[in-house]
């Protein structure tokens, strides 16, 4: 806990993770801004900034989860609004990037999504972005404005080091993840192991083999997004076919759409772990899923940025 005086320094919050943003200003010591974001009666979204902002160093909350679409407006209309008012400047803090999935032209006429999203925040008047765990890194060169990204495995690596569990293995669901489970496993000092799988269509999964020792391990998954639970779930029963004692699921954004829910229950996964980056509703507060709060890691980065210190060393 820590406490912060100066008064040009103002928070506000979409309605996106109003929990999250509630915890980081508890975190820093200082009140939620004044101000309000609803609906008209034909759908259209109304921002009201209720204080004064003129010279502030302001920062907007407001991860781009589900309504997607209705979250990524109400960020950039808060965005205009504080940037209209005179906020000396704006920092989106966006705990998960949505879109982030459609980096790149994977077919022909594809869009690139995740840099039209870059373009839309660049335009109404952000001036930096802190987010965690971007599903691909490369996002990172579609802003021409600075970006921290914050990683979500040191707060996992501690959870799972306090379990204590017998013979650990980090195991990477596919090869993209591979570097985020190379972290894990040195936070945790345990080996390594990787899902050799292919998709023949999205949230559609085929695990082909496993690389590495698992044979009488825990295994622990790790991945940046859980969305259908369907690589997840494979994956786990694979490991268990093939000698692993019991598997465990980490990641950072549990997006958890569709089936994931009941594919996670049916699954012989023992522990699903997760950060609060997305809320969890209560449909999707099952026993198996543990969730992490990020807001200290976040409160901390915001408190740097502000007084224009190093945020690099909260990426270890």
């Amino acid at each position: 806990m820590m406490a912060l005086e100066h008064k040009q320094m103002k928070i506000f919050a979409g309605n996106a993770n109003p929990k999250l943003a509630e915890e980081i200003c508890r975190y820093l010591g200082i009140q939620m801004g004044d101000g309000e974001v609803r609906k008209f009666s034909d759908g259209e979204i109304q921002v009201k900034i209720d204080e004064s902002v003129r010279g502030a160093d302001v920062f907007v909350i407001q991860p781009t989860c589900g309504p997607v679409n209705d979250n990524i407006m109400e960020l950039l209309i808060m965005i205009d609004a504080l940037r209209r008012a005179s906020a000396r400047r704006i920092t989106a803090v966006i705990p998960y990037y949505g879109y982030a999935r459609q980096d790149r032209k994977a077919r022909a006429r594809d869009p690139i999504t995740a840099k039209l999203f870059a373009n839309l925040i660049t335009g109404a008047g952000a001036r930096r972005i802190l987010t965690m765990d971007l599903h691909a890194t490369q996002i990172q060169g579609f802003f021409d404005i600075p970006l921290d990204q914050l990683l979500g495995v040191s707060i996992m690596a501690r959870y799972l080091k306090e379990k204590d569990l017998t013979d650990p293995v980090v195991v990477a669901p596919d090869v993209g993840s591979v570097k985020r489970a190379r972290d894990l496993s040195e936070k945790l000092n345990c080996g390594m192991a990787i899902v050799d799988k292919r998709r023949p269509e999205p949230n559609v999964a085929e695990v082909m083999n496993i690389i590495g020792n698992i044979n009488g391990k825990t295994a622990i998954m790790v991945d940046d997004i859980i969305d259908t639970a369907g690589t997840i779930t494979a994956g786990a029963q694979s490991l268990l076919d093939m000698g692993a004692k019991d598997v465990y699921a980490c990641c950072v954004h549990p997006v958890l759409s569709g089936p994931a829910i009941d594919r996670i229950k049916a699954s012989p996964l023992k522990e699903v772990v997760v950060t609060n980056t997305i809320p969890l509703p209560p449909e999707k507060q099952i026993e198996k899923i543990k969730s992490l709060s990020v807001a200290p890691l976040f409160g901390e980065a915001i408190s740097r940025i502000y007084e224009d210190m190093s945020v690099s060393i909260l990426f270890d």
